[in-house]
């Protein structure tokens, strides 16, 4: 128990020593979408499962519940981010467990930004077709049962943007720890730091104009206008859950039981180094693990004034779970279902299909 602690001390401490920042660094960073959780259920809780969140959603929050992973885990989810706003997010991933302490994961996010008009100084209004910008990164991830009590993660994620004729490339890097005790396992504790890596910069013919010299002839030079690198939007996750176990006892084998109702509660603070921190507590309800409601509130500095506010979101976040077995300890199939409060647009809604195999 006591290595257990000094170990998330310090992936604590390190975690914090990455975090030169505060809220006046806000917008300086790039690449927001590796903190733009689309995925079904976990985005119901506001991403603040760090210390229970289990299987492929693990990825975007704490690599280290990945391998709770039983077998083998399959989902794909769709956002529209701010709907309104026209801007969607595409998640897929799957995990593979192997040697029953060992899981592997392969996961991709992908943004829809539809078309843009494209526009020149010399022709501001367009009129001269359209692009398509793409963000996308793939993430593979490993993770590991150390004992019955704690597991740890890491992930490689690969990063590219593209802007018409200009892009930018990232690698960064994801880690976590959880640890689970308690009579029933009920009792949950995490950590993770994320977005970990280089500087990423645009490149390209974008950046290339030309310019006619006038001397004793006229000829023309090429100039390639100078940008800046972006840092990553590092954060540092640290939270708590407890799980309530409610209903009749049934005795699965000897001295394990299992009972109907679960009632989780959770909180969790985040470390943002580009912006304000994020803290909140959630509540997730299940009967049989087949239907699940939850709910969860999000705090932000500022948030509770139009004058102060930094951020579309408000706050609450909701969603819902069926996930149905095709037999009885065998195959299921789950559908999730998550709504962000915002204002303005309409809210950020997310639904995903998952199936464990």
């Amino acid at each position: 128990m006591n290595r257990i602690l000094i170990v998330l001390t310090l992936v604590t401490f390190a975690g914090s020593s990455v975090f030169a920042g505060n809220p006046d660094r806000r917008g300086e960073a790039g690449a927001y979408e590796l903190v733009m959780n689309g995925w079904g259920r976990s985005s119901g809780l506001w991403s603040m499962n760090s210390a229970n969140v289990q299987g492929i959603e693990s990825e975007r929050i704490n690599v280290a519940g990945i391998a709770f992973t039983p077998k083998t885990e399959i989902e794909a989810a769709y956002t529209l981010w701010l709907q309104g706003s026209g801007v969607g997010v595409i998640h897929a991933g799957v995990v593979q467990s192997f040697k029953e302490t060992n899981a592997v994961a392969l996961s991709i996010q992908a943004l829809n930004l539809g078309e843009i008009e494209r526009t020149t100084t010399q022709n501001p209004e367009g009129g001269i077709g359209t692009y398509k910008p793409t963000f996308i990164n793939i993430g593979l991830s490993y993770a590991r049962k150390f004992s019955n009590s704690i597991s740890g993660g890491v992930t490689f994620r690969l990063i590219e943007e593209n802007i018409g004729n200009l892009n930018a490339f990232g690698f960064c890097i994801d880690a976590g720890l959880q640890y689970v005790t308690g009579p029933k396992d009920n009792i949950h504790f995490g950590v993770s730091l994320r977005n970990a890596g280089t500087p990423m910069i645009f490149k390209g013919d974008a950046l290339s104009t030309g310019t006619s010299i006038i001397s004793s002839s006229t000829y023309t030079l090429t100039v390639e206008n100078k940008v800046n690198k972006f840092e990553l939007p590092t954060e540092l996750n640290i939270g708590a859950a407890y799980d309530f176990w409610m209903g009749k006892k049934k005795e699965l084998k000897p001295k394990i039981f299992k009972q109907d109702f679960r009632l989780t509660a959770l909180a969790n603070f985040t470390s943002n180094a580009f912006g304000y921190d994020y803290y909140g507590v959630g509540l997730e309800f299940g009967f049989k693990e087949m239907f699940m409601l939850r709910a969860a509130y999000r705090f932000e500095k500022g948030q509770f004034s139009t004058a102060t506010r930094l951020d579309a979101y408000t706050g609450l976040a909701a969603g819902l779970t069926v996930d149905i077995p095709f037999k009885e300890g065998g195959p299921r199939m789950a559908v999730d279902y998550s709504f962000r409060a915002t204002q303005p647009f309409a809210g950020t809604h997310s639904i995903g299909l998952r199936f464990n195999l």
